[in-house]
């Protein structure tokens, strides 16, 4: 059958529903994100009808575009208010920018292969969100000229909490970033800046990401 925006819509307030509500994110400014950006825009067009399952995609090049519940999860952890400048590294498809694009002033996102980094500016610019910035590069460096960011978002697994991304953190700011194996499971990290040097680290949980390769990633 052929599918229509409405669709897609019917498969978006479900997931909401059943895979977000019904799993405890609560943040009313997630959930409106979630529900207003079309994920089918960020997946290759013949996945597209897969776009709103409970499970990560291929996007190409060996990544991926997280599962619906782990992009909310992340960004409910950031707790933005809408007047946030925003880092997002890894990406990928974009989706993750535009839903953060929803909740915050500004995002400046950067992705390290360049074929995926300028299909994520093309889909970004059909889905409506032109305003993201996105550049190629090491993400483990962060972006220093426009720094300092209120919340930073990871979606690719460190060996550590990346130096430099703790120092463009705003104080204040928040990083969620995963930590731990370079393939396997890793620890969901939310490391909030106290002062110039003092940061609060919790973990939140067991999460499963695509290495992050750079200067302060794997090699």
């Amino acid at each position: 059958m052929d599918w229509n925006a409405s669709d897609y819509s019917a498969l978006r307030k479900n997931m909401v529903r059943s895979q977000l509500l019904d799993r405890g994110i609560t943040d009313h400014r997630v959930l409106a994100a979630m529900n207003r950006v079309p994920r089918e825009f960020f997946v290759p067009r013949q996945l597209r009808r897969e776009a709103y399952e409970d499970h990560p995609a291929a996007i190409g090049h060996g990544q991926t575009i997280s599962q619906p519940y782990i992009v909310a999860l992340m960004a409910e952890l950031l707790e933005l208010k809408g007047r946030e400048r925003v880092l997002d590294i890894g990406t990928g498809s974009g989706y993750a920018a535009a839903v953060l694009a929803c909740m915050a002033l500004e995002v400046f996102s950067i992705e390290r292969i360049p074929e995926l980094a300028e299909q994520a500016v093309d889909n970004l610019k059909v889905a409506g969100f032109s305003q993201v910035q996105v550049r190629c590069g090491d993400g483990t460096r962060g972006w220093p000229e426009a720094a300092p960011f209120d919340a930073i978002c990871v979606a690719a697994g460190a060996p550590v909490v990346p130096e430099a991304l703790r120092e463009q953190l705003a104080i204040g700011g928040r990083l969620v970033i995963p930590v731990g194996t370079e393939h396997g499971v890793q620890r969901l990290l939310l490391i909030t800046r106290l002062s110039a040097d003092r940061f609060d680290r919790q973990e939140c949980g067991d999460v499963r990401f695509v290495p992050l390769l750079g200067e302060e990633g794997w090699t």
